[in-house]
């Protein structure tokens, strides 16, 4: 089926549909023509995808070509950067370069205050000056975990979402890593790296299987992924948690994230940064 656009019941969103992506719009000006622009950019738009697909799918490396479509090379550009912090393929910013492409078209085509577009969680932002974003952490129970708050001129327009429970396969233990970053598709890489880093190799309460295996079209091959983490103590919550923090703060210091938040059976630990606040009193701020 191709791609299906509908205005949402509360008449103030924009849906649009197609195969895997899955997008809520929103804007605050010229909403009109920004909905049209969107529209108007969507289409199309996966078979661009589709076309690199092998080629995006392919391990990342210092080798690796750059892309013909205008996703897939904001794809590359956010992975680019830091293929060196573990296994990686372009698509692990597929989420968030769409989510960027759609909202740079609102934005050229439309005067806005404030838009936003939301890929299943990877959300792209615009804000104009004196204008600001909130939204809620959650866990993949609906849970409230915290609370995001990006005003205009914070270093953010991007924020993603990573961890086993997610719509992607991780190589971590991560419940969820939430990461706020200039953009949404490195935010989109960065909180998988940061989510696969959230480990303890080698326990008993961990199962892993072969990606492939789980998901046949999995772009990690047969790389093992978690399929299932038992109950751990509070000490091995902590060390999985500081493991993806070092990844976090190296992200950091590299300039390729503002912040994060790491969740893992009720104990988190975030990077000092803006932003992000934890909500229950019983999170650690590492």
């Amino acid at each position: 089926m191709g791609p299906s656009a509908a205005i949402l019941p509360d008449g103030q969103r924009l849906h649009l549909q197609h195969g895997p992506i899955d997008l809520v719009i929103g804007a605050d000006g010229a909403r009109g023509p920004a909905f049209a622009a969107a529209k108007d950019r969507f289409h199309g738009l996966l078979q661009t995808l589709v076309d690199e697909l092998p080629d995006l799918r392919a391990p990342l490396t210092s080798d690796s070509r750059l892309p013909a479509g205008p996703v897939a090379r904001r794809m590359h550009a956010a992975a680019m950067p830091v293929y060196d912090l573990g296994y990686l393929t372009r698509m692990a910013a597929v989420a968030g370069a769409v989510a960027d492409e759609i909202l740079a078209a609102m934005v050229d085509a439309a005067p806005l205050r404030r838009a936003y577009v939301n890929n299943g969680g990877d959300i792209a932002l615009h804000l104009a000056e004196g204008e600001r974003y909130a939204s809620a952490v959650a866990g993949h129970r609906g849970q409230m975990l915290g609370q995001i708050s990006v005003s205009w001129d914070d270093p953010v327009r991007g924020i993603a979402t990573s961890g086993r429970h997610g719509r992607s396969l991780s190589m971590g233990i991560a419940d969820s890593v939430t990461v706020l970053a200039r953009n949404a598709a490195g935010a989109d890489v960065a909180a998988t790296l940061v989510a696969n880093a959230v480990d303890l190799p080698g326990h008993p309460a961990i199962t892993r299987g072969p990606a492939d295996t789980v998901a046949p079209d999995s772009d990690l091959g047969n790389l093992p992924v978690v399929t299932d983490c038992a109950a751990l103590t509070p000490g091995d919550r902590d060390a999985a948690l500081r493991s993806g923090l070092g990844r976090a703060e190296q992200l950091v210091r590299r300039g390729s994230i503002a912040a994060a938040a790491l969740f893992l059976q009720g104990q988190a630990v975030m990077t000092e940064g803006p932003c992000i606040a934890l909500k229950q009193k019983e999170f650690d701020h590492a």
